[in-house]
């Protein structure tokens, strides 16, 4: 509240400009699940990236990382209500007394904090380690799938036209929530490598899952495709082969 319950007169340029930027994006956030469409639940994804901004003046906000709060929100929303399919149903919040919602602010805060620790230098400027994971992968699929890494190659795609968004919001993108926290509990598992070197496996064993189809297309449909994978009815099962395939 120190930093963010004040008058804008108080806060810098640069404090402003981030608000600003925070409060344009949350509207934005999961907009197809209900409870992020909750007015009180959008105040508090906003004063919660808002903080984590002023205390991380090194990579401040960066676009992608609200995306980043909305599994760990629900994870905690959810243990509240253990009877509620929170991806579906947003009573949950509406019953929610302000004091509850203050505890899974807290905790998701704290929890992207430990995340972003591991991850920081792919929000800060020109985004390194975002950089530096697609290339990782672009190594990787030369390694396993040499055919399609010609073929991308062969029709002028580049790595970093798709990779990018799967490695700055962690494939948030490409599959929904319920299948994202299945993921996420994985990468947790592994550790503090979990988010950087195990994701980059993920990624290539997703790639090579539609290798087949990628290498029957030309640019136009190849890239019309790398933007939009049909993963819309993946499920845990589907998610479970893709990490036994990493």
């Amino acid at each position: 509240a120190q930093h963010y319950d004040i008058d804008d007169n108080a806060r810098t340029d640069a404090e402003q400009v981030t608000l600003r930027q925070v409060l344009v994006d949350v509207p934005r956030t999961a907009p197809t699940i209900p409870v992020f469409r909750n007015e009180r639940v959008r105040r508090s994804l906003a004063r919660l990236l808002y903080i984590w901004a002023m205390r991380h003046p090194a990579s401040s906000y960066v676009q992608g990382i609200n995306d980043l709060a909305t599994p760990l929100y629900l994870v905690f929303l959810s243990q509240y209500f253990p009877n509620t399919d929170v991806l579906q149903d947003d009573t949950c919040v509406q019953n929610a007394t302000d004091a509850l919602l203050q505890k899974v602010e807290a905790d998701t805060y704290w929890c992207l904090t430990k995340l972003l620790s591991g991850i920081q230098d792919h929000y800060t400027s020109d985004q390194p380690g975002v950089q530096r994971m697609v290339m990782r992968l672009e190594e990787l699929i030369k390694r396993i799938d040499k055919d399609l890494a010609l073929h991308f190659e062969q029709t002028g795609i580049q790595f970093i036209q798709f990779a990018f968004k799967w490695m700055n919001c962690l494939l948030l993108r490409e599959f929904n929530l319920s299948s994202v926290m299945r993921l996420w509990d994985t990468y947790l598992s592994e550790g503090d490598g979990g988010f950087e070197d195990f994701h980059v496996y993920v990624c290539a064993a997703f790639l090579c899952q539609f290798s087949g189809q990628l290498k029957g297309m030309e640019f136009d449909e190849l890239f019309q495709f790398m933007q939009n994978m049909p993963t819309e009815d993946w499920t845990d099962t589907e998610i479970e082969v893709l990490l036994s395939q990493a």
